[in-house]
């Protein structure tokens, strides 16, 4: 019987744990927070993904929000990462972005509050990462070699970037595609082949 309880306990105390990752990960998404933020929400470090190459696509406020809810779509299923360059209102008010975050990554528009489902894709604001690949327009796409979510004291200019950027409002498979035919087929065969699976 005190094995019994003792399994219970343990299985228990692991769903727990996952529903607090994932209530979590919701949280942070919803207000626009970067990695490290979302992490000691969940009381855990994220592990390192240097040997991935991370789907990053450029975009803007100013886009439609269906055009943006249609990328994060794409991105979910390709474990990309959508970088604003700032936030609308300005980098004093969060309210403006983390509205603009749900409506974005709401599985569902119509739904309101906090038990609504998200998309699990990370939104990040970062102007530096904008001005390391030299982007002026958006939508475009880059491959990132690691985590381009990790924040600016772990980076500098000389941070590994893509090596090539694809401009233009296309689904996201024909920017990988693109990105491919340019010379970068190693770096987006991951996310063709995340995409092709769901």
């Amino acid at each position: 019987m005190a094995d019994r309880v003792k399994a219970d306990v343990a299985a228990t105390r692991k769903a727990l744990a996952i529903e607090r990752d994932t209530a979590s990960r919701r949280i942070a998404q919803a207000l626009g927070l970067e990695q490290p933020e979302e992490a000691a929400l969940a009381g855990v470090v994220s592990g390192s993904s240097a040997n991935q190459w991370v789907p990053l696509l450029f975009v803007s406020s100013s886009m439609p929000v269906e055009t943006l809810r249609t990328y994060a779509g794409q991105l979910e299923r390709a474990r990309g990462v959508m970088a604003f360059r700032g936030m609308p209102g300005g980098m004093r008010q969060v309210g403006p972005m983390a509205q603009l975050s749900a409506a974005i990554l709401r599985r569902d528009p119509g739904c309101e509050g906090p038990a609504c489902a998200m998309r699990d894709v990370q939104l990040i604001v970062d102007p530096l990462i904008f001005r390391q690949h030299r982007v002026s327009q958006v939508p475009a796409l880059a491959m990132i070699p690691g985590d381009p979510t990790r924040p600016y004291c772990e980076r500098d200019e000389a941070s590994p970037r893509a090596a090539h950027l694809v401009l233009g409002d296309a689904a996201l498979t024909g920017l990988l595609d693109e990105y491919g035919r340019l010379g970068g087929k190693a770096e987006v065969q991951d996310a063709l082949a995340h995409m092709a699976r769901q």
